[in-house]
C-alpha cells in the first residue's frame, strides 16, 4: 500500500514538474522584453521617442550637464518664479531655448530618418557590411549633433545666472541640499533664509 502511494506521488510530481523541465531543456523562456516592438514603424524608436525628437525635446541627452549642476534653459524657464529669474534673464534664456527647439527638432528629424533607413535596410535585405556601416555612421552623426545642441545650451545658461540661482535650481530639481531647510550652524536663521530667497 505504501509503495502504491509513493508511486502515485512520484507520478504526480513528474506531471507537475515535467513541463517546466521540458521548457527549460528546450531553451524556451519567457517572452523577450522587446515583444510588441515588432509593430513599431521604426523598431528602435517608440512613438514617444519620435514625438520628443520632432518637438526638440531633450530625450535625456543633456544628463551629463543637468546632473552635474549645469542648468538647462527649459527647466530654468519652468522654475523662473521659484529661482527667481529677472525679466532680463528670462528674455535671454527664452532666446536660447527657442533656438534650441528649432535646431534640435531639425537634428531629431535627421536622426529619425537615419533610424528609418536602418529599419528599411533590415526589412528589405540585400545590403552589405559597408552599407550597414554607412547607415550607422549617419545615425550616430545625427545623434551626436542632437546631443551637442542640447549640451551646448546648458553651457550657455550659467553665465546668465548667479551662483545662488544655480544652487537654487539644483535644489528645486531635487539634486542638492535645500539651503532653506539647512541653516548652517552659527548663522542667523532669518537672515540666512532671506539671503537664500526662502519663502
Amino acid at each position: 500500500m505504501l509503495m502504491k502511494l509513493l508511486r502515485a506521488l512520484s507520478f504526480g510530481l513528474v506531471l507537475a514538474v515535467g513541463p517546466g523541465v521540458a521548457l527549460a531543456q528546450s531553451g524556451s523562456a519567457s517572452p523577450s522584453p522587446y515583444a510588441g516592438f515588432e509593430t513599431r514603424e521604426i523598431k528602435s524608436l517608440s512613438e514617444t521617442d519620435i514625438e520628443e525628437l520632432r518637438s526638440g525635446g531633450g530625450w535625456g541627452l543633456a544628463l551629463p550637464a543637468e546632473l552635474n549642476g549645469v542648468p538647462g534653459p527649459a527647466h530654468l524657464l519652468e522654475l523662473r518664479d521659484q529661482i527667481p529669474l529677472s525679466a532680463e534673464q528670462v528674455t535671454a534664456i527664452e532666446e536660447i531655448y527657442e533656438t534650441l527647439l528649432v535646431e534640435a527638432a531639425a537634428a531629431g528629424e535627421r536622426l529619425i530618418e537615419a533610424e528609418a533607413a536602418i529599419e528599411d535596410a533590415f526589412r528589405t535585405g540585400g545590403f552589405d557590411d559597408a552599407t550597414l556601416r554607412e547607415l550607422i555612421a549617419d545615425a550616430e552623426s545625427a545623434r551626436a549633433e542632437l546631443r551637442y545642441i542640447h549640451l551646448s545650451r546648458h553651457l550657455s545658461t550659467p553665465p546668465l545666472l548667479s551662483a545662488r540661482q544655480v544652487a537654487r535650481y539644483n535644489v528645486l530639481r531635487g539634486y542638492g541640499v535645500d539651503p532653506c531647510s539647512n541653516v548652517p550652524e552659527g548663522h542667523n536663521a532669518a537672515m540666512w533664509r532671506r539671503h537664500n530667497n526662502c519663502s
